[in-house]
Order: structure tokens, then sequence, then C-alpha cells
């Protein structure tokens, strides 16, 4: 199991628009991603649109390449891009910026 961490910038002007959009995601787009293999997947946003998004996954390219064949995605990825102005024709989750794991309690307890 690979647990990942990316980040992305959400425009601060839409901040309520984009909460929205996220507290009813489409049962299809839900579905979707647990078929996938997006297991515990969680975003968290700071006020000035950092976004940081979590999930664990046996493979992340694998879950990304699944996700980007379903239709699903298609829409749910142009539904989004408008939150997005600084990834330009990329899609949202073409830019997430995978963050590097630097320290994990349990590994280094395990160690001890």
């Amino acid at each position: 199991m690979t647990h990942v961490c990316f980040t992305l910038q959400v425009d601060p002007a839409k901040l309520d628009e984009y909460r929205a959009a996220h507290a009813e995601v489409w049962p299809e787009m839900l579905r979707a991603l647990a078929a996938t293999g997006w297991r515990d997947y969680r975003l968290f946003l700071r006020p000035d649109g950092l976004l940081v998004g979590t999930l664990q996954t046996d493979d992340f390219a694998a879950a990304q390449e699944a996700m980007a064949r379903t239709e699903v995605n298609a829409r749910w990825q142009a539904a989004m891009a408008g939150f997005f102005p600084t990834l330009g024709e990329a899609r949202p989750d073409e830019g997430m910026l995978v963050l590097d794991q630097v320290f994990h309690l349990e590994e280094q307890l395990d160690r001890l």
C-alpha cells in the first residue's frame, strides 16, 4: 500500500464553490474512484486556496491511468478545470504536485 500526498492551487475567489462541489461529489465519480484503487482519499483546503490531497493505493500511476479511462472522470475534470486557472490547458488530475514523504512515525518506531 502506498500513501500519496499532493497539492494543487484552487482559485481563492472560488473556494465556496469548490467546497460545494465536493460536498456532493457525483455518485458515479465516487464509484469510479473506488473501483480504480483510490482508497481513504481526502482533500484539505487552506483559506488561500492551497489544496492538499491524500490517498492510499496499491499503485498510484495505475490508479491515475484507470481513472483517466473513465467517462465520468473526463466530465469531472472539465467541471473542475475552472477552479485551477494556474494549470492552463492541463486537467486538474494532471496538475497534482506529488510530495515526497520525509517522515513516518510507525516506520521509525519499527526500527527501534
